[in-house]
C-alpha cells in the first residue's frame, strides 16, 4: 500500500502543477492514495473554495486536509459541510462545520482514516491538540477501524510536531507535518513503526518567501511600502512524502522524501 501525501497547495501555481502531474506521479510511483493538504489553494494563496476542491479531486486527490487557514474563503463554511473528503483541524473550536477525521475506502478496499491536526503553539485559537489526540485514541484503534491512518499535524513549531509523531508511534501509519512551507529532511520510520516527517513542504514557487511574491515579502521586513500578501506565480514544485504501508500491522516498510519539478532538487 502505497501513500503520497502532498503538502501545502500554495495559489494558482500550486494547483496548476499539481492538477498537471499528479495523475502521472500516480501512474508512475504506482501510488493507491493520496492525501493534499489545500488550506492556501485559492487564487489570493489562503483559503479553498469548492471548484479548486473538486479540480484537487479530479486529478486524483483522495483526501484534502487543512489548516488554520480553511474558513478564509467563505464558502468553504457551507462546502465542507457537504463534502467528507475535505476534511477541518478535528481539533477547532466546537461547534465547527465538517469534520476533523473520516474513514475513506480505497479502490482496492482498504480503508484508511485521514486525521487533520492543529497546533497550539502560535496558531489560531483551538482546543489542546494533545487532549484531543487522547480522546481521539482512546476511540479508535488502527487494524480494528481502519487498515491505515494518516495524521497531518498543522503546526508552527516542531518540537510540537515531533511530540506528536511520538505519541501516535505505533498507533498510526504516518504523522506528517504541514503549514510552514519548507520541507524538512528527517523522513524515518520510529521505533514502534510509524513514519514522520516534520514538514511535507508546499506546492508552490519556491522563488519566493515560503509561496508569496518574494519582493512584496521583502518591503514588508525591510518596512516599506508593501501589498496584502499575495502568491508567487513562477512554476511549482511538488512537495511531500511517500509512504509504503504494510498491509498486515497498518504500519510503516518505508518512507521518503518526493518533491518534483520547480527550483528545488528532485528526488524524482
Amino acid at each position: 500500500m502505497r501513500i503520497l501525501f502532498l503538502g501545502d497547495v500554495v495559489g494558482k501555481s500550486g494547483c496548476l502543477a499539481v492538477t498537471q502531474n499528479l495523475p502521472d506521479l500516480i501512474k508512475k510511483r504506482k501510488i493507491d492514495f493520496v492525501i493534499i493538504n489545500g488550506e492556501n489553494a485559492a487564487d489570493q494563496g489562503v483559503g479553498i473554495t469548492e471548484e479548486i476542491s473538486n479540480n484537487l479531486f479530479n486529478c486524483g486527490a483522495d483526501v484534502i486536509t487543512t489548516g488554520n487557514h480553511v474558513w478564509d474563503q467563505k464558502e468553504a463554511l457551507s462546502y465542507i459541510s457537504k463534502e467528507n473528503r475535505l476534511l477541518r483541524p478535528e481539533n477547532l473550536i466546537k461547534p465547527s462545520p465538517g469534520k476533523g477525521f473520516e474513514i475513506f475506502k480505497t479502490k482496492n478496499n482498504f480503508k484508511v482514516g485521514v486525521l487533520n491536526l492543529m497546533g497550539n503553539i502560535y496558531m489560531k485559537k483551538c482546543d489542546d491538540v494533545f487532549e484531543s489526540s487522547k480522546e481521539f485514541i482512546k476511540k479508535n484503534n488502527l487494524k480494528e477501524d481502519y487498515d491505515f491512518l494518516v495524521v497531518d499535524f498543522h503546526g508552527e513549531i516542531t518540537s510540537e510536531k515531533m511530540a506528536m509523531g511520538h505519541f501516535f508511534d505505533g498507533k498510526a501509519t504516518l504523522v506528517v507535518g504541514t503549514h510552514t512551507h519548507v520541507p524538512t529532511n528527517d523522513a524515518r520510520i520510529l521505533e514502534n513503526g510509524t513514519a514522520y516527517l516534520t514538514d511535507a513542504g508546499m506546492c508552490g514557487d519556491y522563488n519566493s518567501v515560503i509561496g508569496m511574491n518574494k519582493n512584496n515579502s521583502l518591503n514588508k521586513f525591510l518596512k516599506k511600502e508593501y501589498k496584502k500578501h499575495f502568491p508567487a506565480i513562477g512554476k511549482a514544485t511538488l512537495s511531500g512524502v511517500i509512504v509504503e504501508a504494510d498491509t498486515k500491522n497498518g504500519l510503516a516498510k518505508g518512507i521518503e522524501n518526493f518533491i518534483y519539478g520547480g527550483d528545488l532538487k528532485n528526488s524524482d
